[in-house]
């Protein structure tokens, strides 16, 4: 049986990669919903309704656990998916816990780089109640970022002019942690430790995310015993991705 990854784009190839370094032996499916891209400018129906669509099609293809491998999707749909389907369903959370803790021992404010529908949800704002007392916790949208990530531009020029029109240099320097809050943010990394103060920290949910799949398989028993590397097969949008070309560059974001 496979591990079902499910993200707007390929932005969940991020959380992928980590759980290819955790666990090479399982056998993945990622489904990038690349012909509705971007989610986070869409209402929270429209992204519940994509979600099911994706998730009946893995089920279709074998699935014995599901990562949805994106911020808005979780925010949009995880609770629904846990009651619809009794087999593990994964969805991310920004890091804005650790992020928290790393800048209160610093005196230092945070900020939550996500999108829109995201940062509407109630979910987040929750979050970030429950764990930020102190009120440091900054979001800004950057909606764009999935617009270039689909495109596969993850530096040079305009990723750099997008980062000087949204991020907040008159008071950059009151940050200690800058929080990726969307799979597809992790791929801009190199571009804004070169652009930021180096005392600013960049993290993101995806290990974390990782990590507790591998504890939830493990305590269900559900690790795949095979010493053998598994594999990973892609879909777009319920189509299987088979152009040599469009599959190493998937298999490119995916190596360490």
């Amino acid at each position: 049986m496979n591990i079902g990854f499910f993200d707007s784009g390929i932005g969940g190839l991020s959380v992928l990669r980590e759980a290819l370094a955790l666990m090479p032996n399982e056998n993945y499916l990622y489904y990038a919903d690349s012909d509705n891209t971007p989610y986070g400018t869409k209402t929270r129906d429209e992204v519940k309704k994509l979600a099911f669509r994706a998730v009946e099609f893995l089920i279709s293809k074998g699935i014995k656990a599901l990562v949805i491998a994106c911020n808005t999707a979780t925010s949009a749909s995880v609770e629904d998916l846990r009651k619809a389907y009794d087999f593990p369903i994964i969805g991310m959370e920004p890091a804005v816990k650790p992020a928290v803790a790393r800048s209160l021992n610093g005196g230092k404010r945070v900020l939550v780089l996500t999108t829109p529908l995201t940062l509407r949800e109630v979910k987040f704002r929750e979050l970030v109640t429950r764990v930020d007392p102190e009120h440091i916790v900054d979001g800004i949208p950057a909606p764009k970022l999935v617009e270039l990530a689909e495109r596969f531009t993850f530096d040079g020029p305009e990723v750099e002019e997008y980062f000087r029109e949204i991020l907040p240099w008159d008071k950059i320097s009151c940050y200690g942690t800058i929080v990726l809050g969307c799979t597809h943010f992790p791929f801009f990394r190199d571009t804004l430790a070169r652009i930021l103060p180096q005392s600013i920290d960049i993290i993101d949910g995806n290990r974390g995310t990782v990590n507790h799949l591998y504890d939830v398989l493990k305590s269900k028993n559900m690790l795949n015993p095979s010493n053998k590397p598994g594999r990973v097969l892609f879909f777009r949008s319920g189509v299987p991705v088979e152009d040599p070309e469009a599959v190493e560059k998937y298999n490119r974001l995916l190596r360490p």
